[in-house]
């Protein structure tokens, strides 16, 4: 029957995950329910506010700006302090920042305060992906990640619908309501969440290999190479953003008819993201990534002959199942390539890339568009989302086994919780 099997599907799904990583989903949750200010930020400066796009677009660089700074300082945070300190400084300072941006009317101070707000927004990501893989068991991973990519975009499908109601009435309800949930999360990490950090094995000799500085990451080779390949993914992955709107416009579509081919995007994530990791969950992660960098360079190199809303639709289906396929499935990897002490900076330095992508992503597309034609820009996808595939075929030949802590390792005080 339909509907028991898709009980029993659901059941699968999110059965034999720990209650820790469930309070951690659900901060994530409450987090990205919150997310308006990055929705109508353009809207509020030049609309509300009466600057004009150019300053627009400076804030939205600073605040991105502020995200690669922290990529790597949350990560060396997550390590040395800990997942749950990272975690109430980051978001505490994130709800603060935020509610303080409502507030600001002098041009100086809005960017200042936005590259704080992108800073702090940015320094719990390595956090919460380090502790992720603490308390959830190796098996589990990719499942665990994928639930968690599932709830960002959940959360994000909602907020973008509720952020224009809310700025129709205020866009300083929105800074506030934002802030206010933020807080909501530090409260749920405080109240909930114990350390996951696995302890440090004091009996032996100083500088041995539980030592990891960012340096140990930088002469990683080959985790360097997965967050290279990492940042082309994600530079073709922005081009949804950046790329497509701009290309629509150019070519006469409204924002209407972008906004109801980017919709499919979030649509397609929420419905499909489960039942697709059920499916992806135990296969080969070398395949995985390959067959996810094609479809993600393929699928934007096929915008290249759209000609109708529905057709750049279609396009969007075919890369956002590279999407759903690439994000758990990157992520397991980046943890399998990590050393347990080492997590927090070997997660910095992937969500750097991730960052540095949004930064150069918009500029490249508009420089493409603008000297070469929209073509071009779909064609260079194809081409580096190629070059990712091979990429990914050569790294990932021989994988190392995976990392993981010592049996039922302790963590560093606060009620206990496994480790994996």
């Amino acid at each position: 029957m339909p509907t028991a099997a898709l009980r029993r599907a659901v059941r699968e799904s999110v059965s034999g995950l720990p209650r820790e990583f469930w309070w951690l989903w659900t901060s994530t949750l409450v987090n990205r329910l919150g997310a308006f200010v990055a929705t109508y930020m353009a809207l509020y400066l030049t609309l509300d506010r009466g600057y004009s796009a150019s300053y627009a677009g400076l804030v939205a660089s600073l605040h991105g700006l502020g995200g690669v700074v922290s990529s790597l300082g949350g990560g060396v945070m997550a390590d040395r302090l800990g997942r749950r300190p990272t975690l109430l400084i980051a978001q505490s300072s994130t709800a603060a920042a935020v509610a303080l941006l409502g507030f600001m009317r002098d041009p100086v101070a809005i960017a200042a305060v936005a590259f704080l707000v992108g800073m702090a927004s940015n320094a719990s990501r390595p956090a919460v992906q380090a502790m992720m893989a603490d308390i959830v068991r190796p098996e589990d991973r990719v499942r665990a990640f994928s639930l968690n990519y599932w709830a960002i975009n959940l959360g994000f499908a909602v907020s973008s619908m509720g952020a224009g109601f809310i700025a129709e009435v205020s866009y300083l309800a929105g800074f506030l309501i934002e802030a206010g949930m933020t807080a909501v999360c530090a409260v749920v990490v405080f109240l909930k969440l114990p350390e996951s950090r696995p302890v440090r094995d004091t009996r032996g000799k100083a500088g041995t290999s539980d030592e990891v500085s960012l340096g140990t990451v930088l002469r990683d080779g080959r985790y360097m190479a997965v967050v290279g390949l990492s940042f082309l993914v994600a530079v073709i992955f922005q081009q949804g953003l950046v790329g497509l709107p701009v290309a629509m416009g150019s070519a006469g579509f409204s924002p209407g008819d972008y906004g109801m081919a980017i919709a499919v995007n979030g649509v397609l994530i929420v419905v499909l993201q489960i039942p697709v990791t059920r499916f992806i969950e135990h296969r080969d992660p070398r395949r995985l990534l390959v067959v996810s960098s094609l479809l993600a360079g393929y699928g934007f190199g096929l915008t290249a002959f759209a000609g109708s809303v529905g057709v750049f639709a279609l396009t969007v289906c075919v890369w956002t199942l590279a999407e759903i396929v690439n994000a758990p499935t990157q992520t397991g990897l980046v943890v399998r390539l990590s050393p347990v002490h080492g997590r927090g900076r070997y997660q910095g330095m992937y969500t750097l890339s991730w960052s540095v992508a949004a930064l150069i992503a918009p500029l490249m597309s508009g420089l493409v568009i603008d000297r070469y034609g929209a073509e071009w820009l779909w064609g260079m996808c194809a081409v580096v989302g190629t070059a990712a595939a091979v990429g990914y075929g050569v790294l990932m030949r021989r994988l190392p086994t995976e990392r993981t802590a010592p049996a039922d390792v302790p963590v560093d005080a606060e009620p206990e919780v496994r480790t994996a």
